[in-house]
């Protein structure tokens, strides 16, 4: 589904602060449900239920899959037999679970230290030389009760920054072994967590007693609901820290290709050498985290920015679910060296890049013409829409057009097809021999199809019939003709 926002904003606002656009000169706008898209308000017995799962065995399922790896040679189901069998118990792996450390919390809070250094303290200047880049202060999409607001991009200046002072170090300085990540991994999993649970905890207490915007907060009355999704919209302190910009980029996208250098300098010392199917999950998956912060600017107008409240499902999870297990593939290589054959190899590469060009291509066709206001060309012709309209809680009306052209006239989410493609060449790198590695394409199909099915009952409550139109003119969600 692609939207687009048309027209100059009505007033400027001061810098970092939130803004109200005139009716007249914004176009979205349906006549349904009028404040009722966006996170929901009530919470079914099912919801609920998933929830309390979620909170309960998210982060054991984030330690049983560290732990197999560190004490079980990365086998899911060696823990489980040798409890059925007797030959070892729970009181016996978590005897061998290392604690936290005091080297692991001085590394970790250096580290978010550093990342909220460079976002808060260093105003981008990416964007002054590099062509096609937009960073600087950029504005957000148009929240439910009607507000915008402004952000500052500098993640691809805070990655840069960051990776050239880790190969500095590597190559120059020797401060400290490039291996560290790795050496460290499970106590810092123990200081992620704390950090999850604490920032989780704070914007639900700041959601309560001093939200940024009230109108913005949504409260549904039942406690495990408000923590996991959150209350508030976009919690900030200050003008410029906010919340989910920061914890969805930084710590963690930032430190997944850390990550994976950490895992290939523990491949080198431990075999002599770095694997082709090492050098393939770094590059593909540095690929992707590189994209992200190029385009860091569109990811303001993306379902976790536009959607999602700041609760424990960002917070926690951009804190330890993010760099854990979206890395389990390069942690897989350390302790299984797997060395690919030229012709697989080639196709695991062949397949992410095809896997990115889908998915950079999408999301460009659906930024382009949301830019142009459908005043563009996507495949070498004038792009097909359905306009629509909505109304955000404030009263206000807007019109909105949902093209039907280019990918987007495939399939309702192409650009979730492409993101798939990629995430199973990831895997395919790790080879056959475990279930581990695949962990993270079973996870990302299923969060995907999830989210498929997430945007479009809030788009079905936002747009009413207009949205009926366009599922109609695109029938498919993720594969054309099949799904």
């Amino acid at each position: 589904m692609v939207f687009v926002r048309k027209g100059p904003m009505a007033m400027r606002a001061s810098a970092g602060s939130p803004k109200q656009r005139d009716p007249n000169k914004i176009a979205n706008g349906d006549n349904t449900a009028q404040g009722k898209w966006g996170r929901a308000w009530e919470v079914d017995w099912f919801s609920l239920a998933s929830v309390i799962f979620l909170l309960v065995f998210a982060p054991l399922i984030v330690y049983y899959f560290i732990m197999s790896c560190d004490q079980y040679g990365c086998s899911l189901t060696a823990p489980v037999v040798e409890m059925v069998t007797g030959k070892s118990s729970l009181s016996d792996i978590w005897a061998h679970t290392p604690g936290v450390t005091a080297r692991a919390a001085q590394i970790y809070v250096t580290w978010v230290t550093f990342q909220v250094v460079l976002y808060m303290m260093i105003p981008d200047f990416c964007h002054k030389f590099l062509p096609g880049y937009v960073g600087g202060v950029q504005e957000g999409a148009v929240t439910p009760a009607g507000m915008v607001n402004k952000y500052e991009i500098n993640g691809l200046q805070a990655w840069l920054i960051t990776h050239l002072l880790w190969f500095a170090n590597a190559h120059l300085f020797h401060w400290f072994s490039p291996t560290i990540i790795f050496d460290n991994w499970i106590p810092l999993l123990w200081c992620a967590n704390i950090l999850g649970y604490t920032v989780s905890t704070f914007a639900l207490i700041k959601g309560y007693l001093f939200p940024t915007n009230a109108k913005d907060c949504k409260f549904t009355g039942n406690f495990f609901y408000n923590y996991m999704m959150g209350v508030e919209f976009n919690p900030r302190i200050g003008k410029w820290f906010d919340f989910k910009l920061f914890f969805n980029g930084r710590p963690g996208i930032v430190a997944w290709t850390l990550i994976n250098l950490s895992f290939a300098a523990k491949q080198q010392e431990r075999f002599g050498s770095v694997t082709n199917a090492m050098i393939l999950v770094n590059v593909l998956q540095a690929l992707y985290v590189v994209d992200f912060f190029w385009n860091e600017t569109w990811y303001l107008k993306t379902i976790d920015i536009c959607h999602d409240h700041f609760g424990w499902y960002l917070g926690w999870g951009d804190c330890v679910w993010l760099p854990y297990l979206y890395t389990l593939q390069g942690l897989y290589l350390v302790y299984h060296p797997v060395q690919l054959s030229t012709p697989h190899a080639l196709a695991v590469l062949l397949l992410g890049l095809a896997g990115y060009c889908v998915f950079r291509e999408a999301n460009h066709q659906k930024d382009l013409f949301r830019k142009t206001d459908g005043n563009c060309q996507i495949w070498g012709r004038k792009p097909k829409y359905i306009e629509c309209s909505y109304v955000s809680a404030d009263g206000r009306r807007h019109r909105s057009k949902l093209m039907v052209s280019g990918f987007w006239g495939l399939a309702r989410h192409l650009n979730y097809t492409g993101d798939l493609m990629g995430s199973l060449a990831y895997c395919l790198a790790c080879g056959f021999s475990h279930l581990l590695p695949y962990f993270y394409v079973i996870y990302m199909s299923l969060l995907l199809v999830h989210r498929c099915l997430r945007d479009e009952d809030r788009c079905s409550r936002k747009y009413g019939r207009d949205w009926e139109r366009y599922t109609t003119a695109v029938p498919k969600r993720l594969l054309p003709g099949l799904f």
